[in-house]
């Protein structure tokens, strides 16, 4: 019976890392950005990201970058733009 408690137990373990594994990929999380020239945060969710789509493509720039690897400068455009568009939660 060793053996038959070893391998259920191994299976046990392997069980619970999974479960954990994916749990872990499934977990809920919304980003927040600051907003440090309006002194506020935005999560940045589907809702942000289309709104900076809009900006970046209305700017003709890369929607697809990053914003946090945009210069200071531009995401301090970004967020004027967005303050004076539809920010109902942010004015």
């Amino acid at each position: 019976m060793g053996g038959r408690s070893r391998f259920l137990s191994s299976g046990l373990l392997a069980a619970v890392l999974a479960c954990s594994v994916v749990g872990a990929g499934c977990e809920r999380r919304d980003d927040r950005v600051y907003d440090p020239d309006h002194g506020d945060y935005h999560a940045w969710n589907r809702d942000e990201v289309a709104h900076y789509n809009q900006w970046a493509t209305e700017r003709h720039r890369d929607p697809n970058r990053d914003f946090r690897r945009l210069p200071p400068d531009e995401q301090k455009e970004y967020w004027t733009w967005r303050h004076s568009h539809g920010d109902p939660d942010h004015r």
